[in-house]
């Protein structure tokens, strides 16, 4: 291991040394966790690491070392942790088996990133069946993306395994995936701890002044009480901080080494790998005679030349690279690049050739082109942006040069990196660019500023770039225009964004050979809802086609503006088909999110919990957070106000996602009839006219205008929810604007309308509030026998859906009439944590252990830890009965 500490005894580390042995103890006793180190350098963190391997007495210990030109290569830090266990890889199912082959560069292919995290956690789980595994990753914060992301992901994953995974990593620094761990900060020693520490490592007595001022020096660290005096003297405290100082202590230890022993160091300095048979012919290609210089290297205790080639401590590489000259450090790249075997590694030999050169090489320039497009190939587009851009850095040819800037400007914003994007953005000459490009760097740019907070002029650059492909590429040219009106919908609402980027698209997108969405939302903000409709049902209407596979979002708001819930099922389900056959994440979460809606719109409370925790799991295993949106509205519905608004204050978005919000928060209200909270959400969701989800909210707005006492505001708002179900032609659309219109006129035929249009609809919380609010009204005629029946419906419908606060209101309106509901058991999913309805509704439907493993990217072991936990609860003793329990088989089936 790079990070080992020269024998640096645990002094004072009583607390921190408890921990590591709990989590190897719990680890023992088949239930896994993970610990982050997180610390300065010196303070003990590999000693701690090492003081876990010594604890885990019996366990197989895989070990990864960070190293700083690893950043660069996606998954290496991942095959250093498999690589010893890659003989267990036959055990993994075909999907993960390839996936780890093709992220290690075994073979070709492209990786899918959450296959890769499930994989490594089926081969560790696997290897803990045999004895139990402890994980030791040092130096994290150089870990590459990739591989920080699996580790991470396996780490949270191993709770029902004899897994433990310890991390370390230098502070301030943040690691993707680490921060979600449970963290132990490894501080500085106290006065009194330094002082033992000295003592022990001094066999003779220190001068009490001598032993005073390097306590001082040293600040609690305890590698700065071995090295700085070894260093020669002391500087003033102020001078630099700890770790600069150490690293000169470690700098003045190359003083009197001949050339030969500095340039091997050098060498060894400049390859991570920390693989002897790399080093060797590289020394000896630079003539260097590597007896005599290799013994005076170990002699300096900076370096270990054995089965790998290890220095003293990770500040000892730095110090030591940072020492040589800048030619030494060329020749030292050069040799190991050609010592470095083309066809095994061929990325790390392009990386020490770009090291070599001191100006620009074409040459070497194509070849980090080549590792860009392996990098992306293998899921590392962070990787694939810094190839590119040193690339770019040692580009002859100046067309070149901008092709290969354009490129590493877009895989930096793919690897959201805009800053670094808008960098390479400003090398550019724009003004010598023809139209094509221009457009692709006012497409670029547009995109950073979509990602930066309060920085509104996405849009604009997006409609710049298809007003200059409106020539060359029409076709592109009207994508960048529904471009920019996504990032529009998502932007704000101030200053009318979406009115101008459909006016400027009405203004100069080139005519398509077919009408199309576009040309629908155009129609939509010229002629409204009657004219457009027609055109919006035709761009929905092909399954698969360029609205759903390239717009997946717009086309969901699309279907619920037309209230066509089949519709907007039917996408739902064919993005999950999509996704999965993609492997894409961002898919697959839309997806299960968009699932997630259709559910709760049907009251489907157990494929809604089910198809949320299949989005976490997705978002999980790609090191993303969980979308909030759908899990609002299940909150909403339920009623359950605490979480609602917990999810509320964790949302952000703009003008289609305000409306979003705004039309849930109303139907939080209406459910907790509160109806002035409800109508203030309504008013804001709908007096805006946002072009997607008002039509959804009007419904709310007007039930709560009614209750409120104002009857003005509710006739508006009912005109203009009966334009838009009118033109959509839906019996959803004409049983909610029934039972609206009734609220508004208080005539019964118009909630008989709405009870019998919604009858046989599968959107049972929609069933539900025609039903409560007829009862409502005939409880207020004074009509006590027929309310009771429609309060007895509604009360079943919400029961069912698990609309708990509207089911609470029908209740209440039952007991005002001196009628008690009988309390039923809680549903199956209400006792089950979310992820445990996953797996029981899976297993309910015939799915094996190992496939719900699979499908939510969790181990066979914690699945069966799961089944036992479901099996108790719901109480039942075999997979046979859950097939049989009636809260978790679907509708359909």
């Amino acid at each position: 291991m790079t990070s080992r500490e020269p024998d640096l005894p645990l002094v004072g580390r009583h607390g921190e040394k408890r921990r590591v042995e709990d989590l190897v103890a719990v680890a023992r006793a088949g239930r896994g966790g993970a610990l982050v180190l997180g610390g300065e350098a010196g303070l003990g963190k590999s000693a701690l690491l090492e003081h876990a391997v010594r604890t885990a007495s019996g366990f197989r210990v895989l070990r990864v070392s960070g190293a700083e030109f690893e950043q660069e290569l996606p998954y290496s830090a991942l095959h250093q942790l498999c690589a010893p266990v890659l003989d267990h890889l036959t055990a993994l199912p075909d999907p993960r088996r390839d996936a780890v082959r093709i992220a290690f560069g075994l073979v070709d292919g492209t990786p899918q990133p959450f296959q890769v995290g499930l994989a490594v956690l089926e081969l560790v789980t696997a290897v803990s069946g045999e004895r139990p595994v402890l994980c030791v990753v040092d130096d994290a914060q150089w870990l590459d993306a990739a591989s920080s992301r699996a580790m991470a992901f396996l780490a949270r994953r191993v709770g029902s395994d004899p897994v433990a995974v310890v991390f370390a990593h230098r502070s301030p620094s943040s690691v993707d995936g680490l921060t979600e761990l449970p963290p132990l900060a490894v501080g500085r020693l106290s006065d009194h701890e330094a002082r033992t520490l000295l003592a022990a490592r001094n066999p003779f007595p220190l001068d009490d002044r001598v032993r005073d001022r390097l306590v001082a020096e040293a600040n609690g660290n305890p590698l700065a009480l071995l090295e700085l005096p070894r260093a020669g003297g002391f500087t003033p405290p102020a001078a630099a901080s700890v770790p600069s100082r150490i690293e000169d202590g470690f700098r003045a230890r190359l003083a009197g080494l001949g050339p030969d022993a500095l340039l091997l160091l050098t060498a060894a300095s400049a390859d991570p790998t920390g693989d002897p048979g790399l080093l060797w012919p590289a020394a000896g290609a630079l003539g260097i005679d590597v007896p005599t210089a290799g013994a005076d290297a170990v002699a300096t205790g900076l370096v270990e030349f054995s089965v790998r080639v290890s220095f003293c401590h990770p500040l000892a590489r730095s110090a030591v690279y940072r020492a040589a000259e800048d030619g030494a450090r060329r020749a030292v790249h050069g040799a190991l690049a050609e010592a470095t075997d083309p066809l095994t590694a061929p990325d790390r030999r392009a990386w020490h050739r770009a090291q070599a050169v001191a100006g620009p090489d074409e040459d070497v320039a194509v070849d980090l082109e080549r590792c860009a497009a392996r990098a992306r190939s293998r899921g590392g587009v962070a990787a694939a942006a810094a190839f590119l851009e040193r690339s770019v850095a040692l580009s002859l040819d100046a067309e070149r040069r901008v092709e290969r800037t354009l490129a590493a400007a877009e895989a930096c914003v793919e690897a959201g990196a805009g800053d670094r994007a808008a960098n390479l953005l400003a090398t550019l000459d724009t003004a010598g660019l023809d139209d094509v490009r221009r457009a692709r760097v006012d497409l670029l740019r547009g995109r950073i500023a979509f990602t930066r907070p309060g920085d509104g002029g996405g849009p604009a650059l997006a409609v710049s770039a298809a007003r200059r492909l409106s020539e060359p590429d029409p076709d592109r040219a009207r994508d960048c225009f529904l471009e920019a009106l996504e990032m529009s919908l998502a932007v704000g609402r101030a200053g009318g964004v979406v009115d101008e980027v459909l006016t400027a698209a009405r203004a100069s997108a080139p005519a398509p050979s077919s009408p199309d969405v576009l040309e629908a939302l155009i129609t939509l903000a010229e002629r409204g809802y009657r004219a457009a409709l027609p055109l919006l049902r035709d761009a929905l209407r092909t399954e698969g086609g360029p609205l759903w596979s390239r717009r997946p979002a717009l086309a969901s708001m699309i279907s619920v503006e037309l209230w066509d819930v089949d519709a907007h099922a039917a996408i739902a389900e064919w993005l999950v088909k999509a996704g999965r056959e993609s492997g894409s994440p961002l898919l697959l979460r839309l997806a299960f999110a968009q699932r997630a809606t259709a559910a709760v719109l049907a009251g489907d409370l157990g494929a809604a919990l089910a198809a949320v925790a299949e989005e976490e799991a997705v978002a999980d295993a790609a090191g993303e957070t969980p979308l909030v949106y759908h899990r609002l509205h299940l909150a909403a519905l339920r009623g359950h106000r605490e979480e609602a608004l917990s999810l509320l204050r964790e949302a952000s978005g703009g003008a289609g996602r305000v409306t979003n919000l705004h039309w849930t928060t109303a139907l939080l209200h209406n459910g907790l009839a509160d109806h002035p909270a409800a109508m203030a959400a309504a008013r804001e969701a709908t007096e805006h006219g946002d072009l997607f989800l008002t039509g959804a909210a009007l419904p709310e707005f007007v039930e709560a205008a009614v209750k409120c006492g104002e009857p003005v505001v509710a006739a508006r708002a009912l005109a203009s929810l009966t334009e838009r179900t009118q033109a959509a032609g839906t019996t959803l659309g004409r049983g909610v604007t029934a039972y609206a219109r009734g609220l508004v006129t208080g005539v019964e035929d118009d909630y008989r309308e709405a009870v019998e249009c919604l009858a046989a609809s599968p959107l049972l919380p929609y069933r539900g509030r025609a039903h409560l609010l007829y009862g409502e009204w005939l409880r207020h005629e004074g009509r006590r026998t027929d309310c009771v029946r429609e309060l007895r419906a509604a009360h079943e419908l919400f029961t069912a859906s698990g609309a708990e606060a509207f089911a609470r209101r029908a209740a209440d309106e039952l007991s005002a009439v001196g009628q008690r509901v009988q309390r039923r058991s809680a549903p199956a999913c209400e006792t089950l944590t979310t992820q445990q309805v996953a797996v029981a509704r899976l297993v309910a439907a015939g799915a094996t252990s190992n496939e719900v493993a699979t499908q939510l990217f969790i181990s066979k072991r914690t699945v069966d830890a799961h089944l036992r936990a479901i099996f108790r609860k719901l109480g039942v003793t075999s997979r046979r009965q859950l097939k049989d329990h009636p809260d978790l088989v679907d509708r359909d089936r």
